[in-house]
């Protein structure tokens, strides 16, 4: 028969089919992924595979155009998702697989499973109508070798293990793989081999896929080409926040704001905190585990220090020395065998201890004392939780990611000015007191007003099971990455309209009048009417790609509008931009929800 026609059409409709086929005619071989997808350098099977495959080329004459096969959309669920009352689901999910991840995540769950039923119940009688499709979710956290079997609680696998109840009890499906060789089972089967070049072979499954940025790297790998086509569908828990300077790697790169995280482009939103210390992210948070029971074992003058690793109480011998003075002081520091104690004599040290050691250790102790590491971690507010104080320190100068190692590289430009920022500004006092632990006056002040305070246990709403159900529920149902369309959530009617003045962030302004800054918020004042609500005359209006806009500069009187919607950041000041800030109210106790957002 008549020889094939393999020229390259020329199709205003696939713009860079020709630039896609020279690439290939040169690097083919660059990855088996080409010749497993039928590629063999010549140009018909070239052509074949970027119109059947990849979609930068019109099909074949005569054909008609479909979509490529990892674009198509598997059936999706019709059904409303349901409170369940049990995890059964979860751990039947979970198997008799055996790796220390998830033995913590099990186990704990397992310890929190009467609570988690109990606050779903509650839920219930609450939510008659869901009014939210169940989801398929998968859950991608890597293994790591980490002191999980002993010791304290551990930050993140204490979020995964109530991220995978609290979407259980939802009524969500939800797979969790800690292994590369099971996320390939389950999640990307479809991957060709290879080093990632190609798209995967069937579309995902999943309608919502949670990891953190070690899973984000390696799905972005396996995926392909169409890793830009489900990100939306990424959810990723980080713990310490991304803000949106350093989330576009272009701009990041420009405005010097390139670190070895971030440059994902994702939506802000899309990375999901430990705290809410990062409003332009989604607080996810966790469940306070432990409540108080019968007190009677507390005694007064215990102290227990703050953190298990040697290099916590390394050249802190003053600053627990002064308190030894007024409290029996006892210590969980890790001390490896056949290494000299690195502990100061006067701290008892108990060495890692089992979980249920080291709360009956707790349930005794007066005081849990900070010593300015570890940062942020979910410890203190199980202390608080279970009836302890939380002293901890106030830095002389603020750490950050310009002046200190811990945070040196990290996503975030905030200014830490407290072992625990949330404690201190969202519980405060009887429960945390906040002192310079170098003043020894300040200090023996602080504890003997601890020591004749009698402190109830206390666990803010959003560290509760029915807390963290409320607020990921209300993620899962109204949160769209995938939509083209401006969000809907919260409602245009949460929105408080505020100008800053010159040199705060909308962080600050926010806060300033007991309000938080809302970025999905941000396109409702990214317009010139929002200047002349709050009577600002423009003698020029502008766009520009920063992430301080929409602002206003008094010099000129210049108004500028954000044109790169990624950039719309709660974060950052200038001392030449009054920022515009959209802020809103939250309930009591949920900073993630406003009034009308439930």
């Amino acid at each position: 028969g008549p020889e094939e026609n393999c020229d390259v059409p020329a199709d205003p409709a696939y713009p860079l089919c020709a630039q896609k086929v020279e690439f290939l005619q040169a690097h083919w071989q660059s990855d088996p992924c080409y010749a497993f997808y039928g590629v063999d350098g010549t140009p018909c099977s070239i052509l074949t595979y970027l119109s059947k495959i990849e979609d930068f080329c019109p099909p074949p004459h005569g054909s008609s155009r479909l979509a490529p096969p990892w674009h198509q959309q598997p059936p999706s669920y019709t059904e409303k998702s349901e409170i369940r009352t049990n995890l059964r689901p979860l751990y039947e999910d979970l198997g008799n697989s055996s790796s220390p991840t998830v033995d913590f995540i099990r186990s704990r769950v397992k310890r929190m499973s009467v609570r988690w039923i109990q606050a779903g119940l509650r839920m219930k009688q609450k939510v008659n109508n869901m009014d939210s499709k169940r989801m398929r979710v998968h859950s991608f956290k890597f293994y790591q070798k980490t002191m999980v079997k002993r010791g304290g609680p551990l930050g993140e696998l204490v979020q995964w293990a109530d991220l995978s109840a609290c979407l259980t009890i939802l009524g969500h499906n939800l797979t969790f793989s800690t292994s590369r060789q099971h996320l390939h089972r389950v999640l990307v089967k479809g991957a060709p081999p290879g080093r990632g070049s190609c798209p995967i072979q069937r579309p995902l499954t999943f309608d919502l896929i949670y990891t953190d940025y070690h899973g984000l790297a390696h799905l972005h790998g396996a995926m392909g080409l169409a890793f830009p086509h489900y990100q939306c569908r990424f959810r990723i828990l980080d713990s310490f926040g991304t803000e949106p300077v350093f989330n576009l790697d272009t701009y990041a790169r420009s405005h010097g704001y390139k670190t070895l995280w971030g440059s994902w482009a994702l939506q802000p939103l899309q990375y999901m905190t430990m705290f809410p210390h990062t409003p332009d992210n989604s607080f996810l948070g966790f469940v306070s585990a432990e409540e108080a029971d019968n007190d009677s074992n507390r005694e007064k003058r215990i102290a227990v220090v703050y953190g298990n690793r040697s290099h916590v109480v390394r050249g802190k011998s003053k600053d627990v020395g002064l308190i030894s003075e007024e409290l029996e002081t006892h210590g969980t520091v890790c001390q490896p065998p056949g290494h000299s104690s690195t502990v100061p004599s006067f701290i008892r040290n108990h060495g890692l201890l089992p979980q249920e050691d080291f709360l009956r250790l707790m349930r005794r102790a007066k005081v849990f004392v900070g010593l300015g590491f570890p940062y942020e971690g979910p410890a203190p507010i199980e202390a608080i939780s279970l009836g302890c104080v939380f002293l901890q320190p106030r830095f002389s100068a603020t750490h950050s990611s310009d002046s200190n190692n811990f945070y040196s590289g990290k996503p975030t430009t905030r200014q830490i000015s407290s072992q625990h920022p949330y404690a201190e500004t969202f519980i405060g006092k009887p429960h945390v007191w906040t002192v310079d632990l170098t003043n020894r006056t300040d200090v023996r002040q602080a504890l003997r007003a601890i020591l004749h305070t009698e402190v109830e246990p206390f666990t803010p709403r959003e560290f509760t099971c029915e807390g963290m159900l409320e607020r990921v529920h209300a993620y899962v149902t109204h949160q769209n990455f995938c939509s083209k369309s401006v969000p809907v959530w919260p409602p245009q009617s949460a929105l408080r309209l505020h100008l800053g003045p010159l040199g705060q962030s909308c962080v600050d302004v926010c806060q300033r009048s007991s309000l938080v800054c809302e970025p999905a918020l941000f396109h409702h004042i990214n317009s010139p009417a929002a200047f002349s609500r709050l009577g600002i005359g423009c003698s020029t209006m502008g766009q520009g790609v920063n992430h301080l806009f929409p602002s206003y500069s008094p010099w000129g009187r210049h108004c500028s509008l954000q044109q790169e919607l990624l950039l719309f950041s709660c974060a950052g000041s200038d001392p030449k931009h009054r920022r515009l800030c959209p802020c809103r109210a939250h309930i009591p106790g949920q900073v993630a929800l406003c009034p009308d957002c439930i």
